[in-house]
């Protein structure tokens, strides 16, 4: 059994995320989360990722200094993949398919040399919000906490940063993160779509510059753009 479980006092994100969320938090469709996976621990159940990394994307990226939200999925289901960062991975991970084809886009959009790890944390510290609509997966089992109510929360706090914030920029990749375009208020915030960087989404993506958009969009916002180069 893993060592930690989801505490709502001891959830793991920077303050200004508590203080935005709070209602959330003891909405009954969240305490419903926080028994199944309780649960779930206590029948042996190996969860991904590792607890005290479930709301990693809230702990790496403030709110103050929020610009960009990069929508996922599900995290990764195999061992020491999900780090809580939709596309990340840790350094010593082998970096995923759709990483490699962002990484691709990189090079082409901005001179950038695909990096050696599969480690966003750099773009999270930055005001990157690398959320996956999802936040915890069954080892081995993709899409397994679908039906848990964690889009519940992750719509919550689209829908909420769209009401109550301005000039956000959304990168919405693949016909799921799409499907989150009603919950934004394009009249104060931007969207960028583009395919699934999966390389089984075949093309869309390669292409895209939503990495150099995205960075033109803050300049003409007085905002500093983001460094993309994890090299550095």
């Amino acid at each position: 059994m893993q060592e930690t479980t989801i505490k709502l006092e001891n959830i793991k994100m920077k303050e200004d995320w508590k203080d935005f969320l709070k209602e959330e938090f003891t909405k009954p469709y969240f305490l419903e989360i926080k028994k199944k996976y309780i649960y779930a621990l206590e029948n042996k159940k190996t969860i991904y990722p590792p607890a005290n990394l479930t709301f990693n994307a809230f702990n790496l990226t403030s709110l103050k200094d929020l610009k960009i939200i990069i929508l996922g999925q599900d995290p990764y289901h195999q061992p020491k993949q999900a780090m809580g960062l939709s596309f990340s991975v840790p350094c010593e991970v082998a970096i995923p398919p759709s990483l490699l084809n962002i990484y691709k886009e990189l090079k082409t959009d901005l001179n950038i040399e695909p990096c050696k790890h599969g480690n966003l944390s750099s773009w999270a510290e930055q005001g990157v919000l690398l959320l996956n609509s999802i936040l915890s997966v069954e080892a081995g089992k993709p899409a397994s906490h679908s039906s848990w109510g964690w889009q519940k929360f992750t719509d919550a706090v689209i829908s909420k940063l769209s009401l109550e914030k301005s000039g956000l920029i959304f990168l919405l990749w693949g016909n799921f993160a799409k499907s989150k375009k009603n919950l934004i208020d394009e009249k104060k915030h931007f969207i960028l779509e583009a395919a699934h960087p999966s390389p089984l989404a075949r093309t869309g993506f390669l292409g895209c510059k939503h990495f150099s958009k995205a960075n033109e969009i803050l300049k003409n916002l007085g905002k500093n753009p983001i460094n993309w180069n994890l090299t550095k």
